[in-house]
């Protein structure tokens, strides 16, 4: 027709990533080619070790999810979980996998001593209390590792100088070395080398002493255990278990250990021996979460940390808000001048690692050379008694927290219509009462769930205690539950402290800090519904 101009279709044009016709792009499709593969390459890498470990579960978790990318992803429809398959994974692997096992955690008596199985614990027992025997074989030892020498299983290299055969010893058993598979300083000589094994160094032995020492060799006739770096005997346990009686029993004391399924350890038959400090992993129910209430000890410091948890979390956000509040009021004044000198100031604490802070302002506070005891011109260890300590803590969690308050206040009050505090002061209202009325409100609309999940931060600032009090002071009966310990300090001495791990428990007190955290949280946003009313 005359006078008609053709327009390109817009069918036609192609989309982001597809061709004219609706397929994929070559680049795209390149991507979706690298992308599939290093998902196959990363199943591939997650597939050994749980076949090797026969963990047949979790083999075919990775496999179903495999499955499922590749299915999502070769189908030509654009469908929605393209998108969101990857944050999925992501969500389940990082946020919900993590609290499933800290949970299930909660209902073991996971500890030292605790950690494996039945047949694992019984499997240490006999191996600790393996003893040279007379006329027994004296291996010439290489300690290695199958596999990287920092977290890879110990084994032990073997050379029999009588007989010149070589072995390695690993949890299973003894096996041959095969002929050509490693190479020795003579026949029968010590091995310097061997194929699919990492020879350790001097300091990596050092650093894998606790585990060399716990490692044996099972053989049909005891063990072998290490006599020093350089040699291995093979020796009788002296103390072995007894399957019908479900014991253990020592051949020189003639002691007998009973197993107690339900506690997951071997206790004395008649009560005159200390029970066997290997044990294994068993449930034990609501044992842990009782501990919190039933223990005297326990009940006391746990009670203890828990207010001083709450006055510490509540105290942070209000004197940070307080003085960030002041300092914002201040500095929104148009008639102050070299306003931007000031903001500039005041952030600069908030712009340095906090970690690096805290461990500044703990040399600040110390007693004999710290900046803050030459300034006043006195000698006071203001982390040697409870109340210097909390106000140090205080103090420091004001000069880090306040100047983050002072820029989303900032924001918030250049947010407000300043026509609102205008018409208040054309009907007389002074600027306080018109702050109080009108500014205030508006700001806590805007604020109250940044100071929520402040009060959530600050419940669980490991940093800010682990860092400058590391809890104490500690009162002399009770070493594990500092003066100033928060409950994620307390319960990370109890799951890491030197006096023995006991992750069961502190899972349960980890359940214990989500559910009052959460509490909270609910309550308070549930509060501050009704200032949306101001709105």
């Amino acid at each position: 027709m005359a006078g008609k101009t053709d327009t390109p279709s817009r069918r036609s044009a192609p989309r982001w990533g597809l061709g004219a016709d609706g397929t994929s792009s070559p680049v795209m499709l390149l991507v979706k080619v690298v992308g599939l593969g290093f998902l196959a390459a990363v199943a591939l890498f997650a597939a050994l070790p749980l076949i090797r470990t026969d963990n047949w579960w979790g083999l075919a978790i990775v496999l179903a999810v495999t499955a499922l990318a590749f299915y999502i992803y070769l189908s030509p429809r654009p469908v929605p979980l393209k998108y969101l398959l990857p944050g999925t994974l992501f969500l389940i692997v990082f946020q919900v996998l993590p609290v499933v096992y800290t949970v299930s955690t909660a209902f073991t008596n996971f500890s030292d001593g605790h950690r494996g199985t039945k047949e694992q614990a019984i499997t240490a027992i006999e191996g600790a209390s393996v003893k040279q025997v007379p006329d027994s074989t004296i291996y010439t030892l290489t300690l290695a590792t199958d596999g990287d020498a920092a977290t890879g299983d110990i084994v032990f290299l073997l050379a029999d100088p009588t007989t010149q055969d070589s072995f390695v010893g690993t949890a299973d058993g003894l096996e041959d070395l095969g002929d050509g598979s490693f190479e020795a300083a003579s026949p029968g000589g010590k091995i310097t080398a061997a194929d699919d094994y990492t020879v350790l160094t001097v300091p990596e032995i050092n650093a894998r002493q606790d585990d060399i020492t716990a490692f044996s060799v099972p053989t049909d006739d005891g063990a072998i255990k290490s006599q020093g770096l350089s040699a291995a005997f093979e020796g009788a346990p002296q103390q072995s278990y007894d399957e019908g009686c479900d014991c253990i029993t020592d051949a020189t004391t003639g002691n007998v250990w009973t197993a107690d399924d339900s506690e997951g350890s071997f206790v004395s038959k008649d009560g005159t021996q200390r029970n066997l400090a290997q044990g294994w992993k068993v449930g034990v129910g609501f044992d842990n979460f009782a501990r919190v209430f039933t223990n005297d000890t326990i009940r006391g410091s746990f009670l203890r940390i828990v207010v001083w948890n709450f006055a510490f979390a509540i105290a942070t956000v209000a004197i940070t808000f307080a003085l960030g509040l002041l300092v914002a009021i201040a500095l929104n004044n148009p008639l102050m001048r070299g306003r931007t000198i000031y903001r500039s100031l005041i952030i600069l604490p908030y712009a340095m690692p906090g970690i690096a802070m805290y461990l500044v302002w703990r040399e600040m506070f110390n007693k004999d050379f710290g900046l803050i005891n030459r300034l006043l011109h006195t000698d006071l260890n203001w982390f040697g008694s409870t109340a210097s300590s909390m106000f140090a803590i205080l103090l420091i969690q004001l000069w880090l927290g306040y100047n983050y308050m002072f820029l989303v206040i900032t924001g918030a009050l250049q947010s407000i219509p300043s026509d609102l505090v205008e018409a208040a002061g054309v009907d007389g209202a002074k600027p306080f009462y018109a702050f109080r009325t009108i500014t205030f409100p508006l700001l806590l609309v805007a604020l109250a769930p940044l100071l929520i999940t402040s009060f959530a931060f600050n419940f669980n600032n490991f940093s800010a205690i682990f860092l400058t009090s590391k809890g104490g002071p500690f009162p002399p009966d009770n070493p594990s539950a500092g003066s100033t310990d928060l409950l994620i300090t307390y319960t990370y001495r109890l799951a890491f402290g030197g006096s023995g791990a006991d992750y069961g428990f502190a899972a349960a007190v980890s359940v214990l800090i989500f559910l009052i955290v959460a509490a909270v949280s609910i309550v308070s946003f549930r509060r501050t519904q009704a200032l949306e009313e101001i709105n």
